[in-house]
This record gives structure tokens, C-alpha cells and sequence, in this order.
């Protein structure tokens, strides 16, 4: 191989390794559609005070929030649907198990509350395919708060 060749290939190896670090140090972009779907964060905040309400007037679960601090919950439902959507918000909140341990909490109780989100993001004029989108980001935290 002649001089010329091993120059241009040496430097199509330093293009190929730097650019190949180039992406490997690129932050991922996150993907922030179901966040904007949902209409950003006032839309969310309003979805999560009327899912409050409506868990608070719903007989069939109210009655889990009888020790609870209502505001502090309706904020960390905020950052929980926030960070979930993509819209770069940090749940701060401690995890669901250790949450809703001891409430006894039944698979009724989940799809209670799964009802009365869907009216708060019916209310809000949320589509059904990004209700869809939403619910079944949550859908895995049954696991986490249903009692075994």
C-alpha cells in the first residue's frame, strides 16, 4: 500500500473512531410525544386535581386516603405522570410497594382508580389513544400496589 492509501485510510479510522464517540457521548433525546400529547404540564396538573377529586368522591376507594396528605399525593402524581410521559420532570415520591403498603388493596381498588383517571382525562379532552398511552405506562404499578 502506498503512502497516500495508509494516509487516507488512518484518516478514515480517526473519522469512523471519532465520530463513533461523538454519538456514544450524545445524550439520548428523550422522547417527550405523550408529554406533549397530553398537552405539557398545566393539562397534566389539571388531569391530576380532577383524578383526585374523583378518587376522593369514588365510595368504593376514598377511604385509602383517610391518613394520607391529599396535597403532597396530588403532587407526586404530577412528577409520576410528568417523568412518564417524557416531559423531564423527577418523581421524587417513594416507590409504589413502599407507598401503598398495608392499604390492602385490592384488584377492584386498582381498576377503581384506573375509572377515575380515565374521567379526569376524558374531562380534559384527553384522545382515547393517548389515554391508552398513558394507562399503559401505569398499567405495570399494579403489581407494585395490589395486595398479595
Amino acid at each position: 500500500m502506498n503512502k497516500f492509501r495508509m494516509q487516507q485510510a488512518a484518516l478514515g479510522l480517526t473519522l469512523a473512531c471519532a465520530l463513533g464517540l461523538a454519538q456514544a457521548q450524545a445524550p439520548a433525546t428523550p422522547d417527550d410525544s405523550l408529554f406533549r400529547a397530553l398537552g405539557g404540564l398545566p393539562v397534566i396538573e389539571r388531569v391530576v386535581q380532577d383524578f383526585m377529586d374523583n378518587m376522593l368522591a369514588d365510595a368504593r376507594i376514598r377511604h385509602t386516603f383517610d391518613n394520607s396528605n391529599v396535597k403532597r399525593v396530588r403532587e407526586k402524581l404530577v412528577e409520576q405522570f410528568c417523568q412518564l410521559s417524557g416531559g423531564g420532570c423527577i418523581y421524587t415520591g417513594d416507590p409504589m410497594r413502599e407507598v401503598h403498603q398495608g392499604l390492602k388493596l385490592s384488584n377492584a381498588d386498582f381498576n377503581a382508580l384506573v375509572e377515575d383517571l380515565q374521567l379526569a382525562m376524558d374531562k380534559n379532552g384527553i384522545p382515547s389513544r393517548t389515554q391508552n398511552r398513558l394507562l399503559a405506562l401505569l398499567a405495570p404499578m399494579q403489581r407494585e400496589t395490589v395486595s398479595r
